[in-house]
C-alpha cells in the first residue's frame, strides 16, 4: 500500500473547476487540489464571528508561527508572492540602475518584481538536472552592477542556496530566496526561508495556501521593518506616511487558514514526497526522465516533472484522454517572453532553459491522490510514452 491521505473536504469539485487557469476539459485526475477541512472553515467562521477582518492578531500570530517554522527571526506576511518579492527589493533598496540576478526558467514574476523596482534583471542558465538556476552560470554574470542574486526554489526542490551564498559574501551582494514553490523543503537542516531574505507564496495550487497571500521572511530586523511598512502604505502610525508604500495587508481571514494549514504542511509534504517516489519507481519503464533531488535536500514535489524529449506536446495530449491532467510549467522561458525583449540583450541564448521548456511535463503529484490516482498516472504516462519509442 501506498498509504491512504487523510480525510479531507476538497475546495471545489473533483475535476478541477477552480481558478487555476485549466481548459474547458474536466479531468478526472487534477494537476492541483487544494486540501481543506473543517479545521480552516472554523479559523474562518471564528475571525468572522470576531468582526476584526483586516490585518490583525490572526496575522500576527501566522507570522509569528511561520517564523519559527523556518528558522527565520522574523516573518512579515503580504497579499501574494509577488508582492513579497515586491516588497523584499525596496526593503534591500534595490532600485534604479541595480542589476539583479536571475533563472530565465520560472514563472514571470520572479522577474516582474525586479521590474517593479526599477532595476534590471539578468538572466543565468540553470542546471539540466534541477532546473535551478547554475551557481557557475550566476558567477559569469557578475557585473559592476550587480546588486542581488534571485534563485528560485523551482518545484520544491531548493536552489544550490550554500554556493549561491558564498558567491554574495565574495561580491557583497544581497540573496533573495524565491521560495514560493518550496514551503518546508531543506537543504541539509536548513529550512527553505532560514538562511537570507525569502519569499513565499500561498495561493491554492502551493503546498500550503491561504487562500492568496505571501510572507517574507528574514533575520534582519532592518529588512522586517521596512516590509512592514512598506505593505502598509508608508505609515506606521495612522494617517502619517513616511514613505511612498503599497496596500499589500493580508486578511485575518487568509492568516486563520494559513495557521490550520501549517500544522498539515509537513503530512502534505509527507505524501507528496510518497507521491513522487512511487511515480518515480513506476516510470522506470517508459523513455521519460524523472526528477533529480540532489544529495543532502529535502525535495517537497510541488510538481512533479518529467523531461520527454520526443513528442511532449503528444503525450500531453494522450494523457488527457486517459483523464490525466499534466501541465508544462512553462513553455516560454522569461527572456523570450515579449515584455522581455527589451531588458535581455539582444541574441540572448540560455540553452538549458530553452531545452527544458520544450521538454518538461508536470504530472499530479499532490496529497489528495489516492492509490488508485497514483497507478494510473503511472499507468498513463507508461503506455503512452511507449507509443513513441
Amino acid at each position: 500500500m501506498l498509504g491512504t491521505a487523510e480525510p479531507v473536504v476538497l475546495v471545489g469539485e473533483r475535476a478541477p473547476k477552480l481558478c487555476f487557469g485549466q481548459g474547458e476539459n474536466e479531468m478526472s485526475i487534477p494537476i492541483a487540489q487544494p486540501m481543506m477541512g473543517p479545521e480552516e472553515a472554523a479559523a474562518v467562521q471564528a475571525v468572522l464571528a470576531s468582526g476584526e477582518l483586516a490585518q490583525g492578531r490572526w496575522v500576527r500570530e501566522f507570522e509569528e508561527t511561520f517564523a519559527a517554522y523556518c528558522g527565520a527571526k522574523f516573518a512579515v506576511a503580504t497579499s501574494s508572492g509577488t508582492t513579497a518579492l515586491h516588497l523584499a527589493l525596496l526593503a534591500h533598496r534595490i532600485g534604479p540602475g541595480d542589476e539583479v540576478i536571475t533563472t530565465p526558467f520560472t514563472f514571470v514574476a520572479s522577474s516582474n518584481a525586479i521590474l517593479y523596482v526599477g532595476a534590471t534583471p539578468v538572466f543565468a542558465d540553470i542546471d539540466p538536472r534541477t532546473f535551478n538556476i547554475d551557481p557557475t552560470c550566476v558567477e559569469q554574470a557578475i557585473t559592476r552592477r550587480t546588486r542581488a542574486i534571485i534563485p528560485v526554489d523551482l518545484f520544491g526542490h531548493p536552489a544550490d542556496l550554500p554556493r549561491l551564498r558564498a558567491i554574495c559574501e565574495a561580491h557583497n551582494l544581497v540573496l533573495i530566496e524565491d521560495a514560493c514553490q518550496a514551503h518546508g523543503a531543506c537543504v541539509g537542516e536548513w529550512r527553505a526561508g532560514s538562511t537570507a531574505t525569502a519569499c513565499f507564496s500561498f495561493y491554492p495550487t502551493k503546498n500550503m495556501t491561504t487562500g492568496e497571500g505571501g510572507i517574507v521572511t528574514t533575520d534582519s530586523g532592518e529588512v522586517a521593518d521596512a516590509v512592514r511598512l512598506l505593505r502598509q502604505h508608508g505609515s506606521r502610525q495612522r494617517y502619517i506616511h513616511d514613505v511612498l508604500g503599497f496596500n499589500f495587508r493580508m486578511t485575518n481571514m487568509q492568516a486563520a487558514i494559513g495557521l490550520v494549514q501549517l500544522t498539515k504542511l509537513d503530512g502534505f509534504n509527507a505524501r507528496r514526497i510518497s507521491n513522487a517516489a512511487f511515480l518515480t519507481d513506476s516510470l522506470k519503464a517508459s523513455e521519460v526522465v524523472t526528477p533529480t533531488v540532489r544529495h543532502g535536500v529535502k525535495h517537497v514535489f510541488h510538481q512533479f516533472t518529467i523531461r520527454v524529449s520526443h513528442h511532449r506536446d503528444e503525450l500531453q495530449s494522450m494523457l488527457s484522454e486517459r483523464g490525466v491532467e499534466s501541465r508544462v510549467y512553462y513553455p516560454v522561458p522569461v527572456h523570450k517572453q515579449p515584455l522581455y525583449a527589451a531588458h535581455a540583450p539582444a541574441g540572448a541564448s540560455f540553452p538549458e532553459a530553452e531545452r527544458a521548456a520544450a521538454e518538461v511535463l508536470s504530472l499530479p503529484v499532490h496529497p489528495s491522490l489516492s492509490d488508485q490516482d497514483l497507478h494510473a498516472i503511472a499507468d498513463a504516462v507508461v503506455d503512452t510514452a511507449n507509443r513513441f519509442t
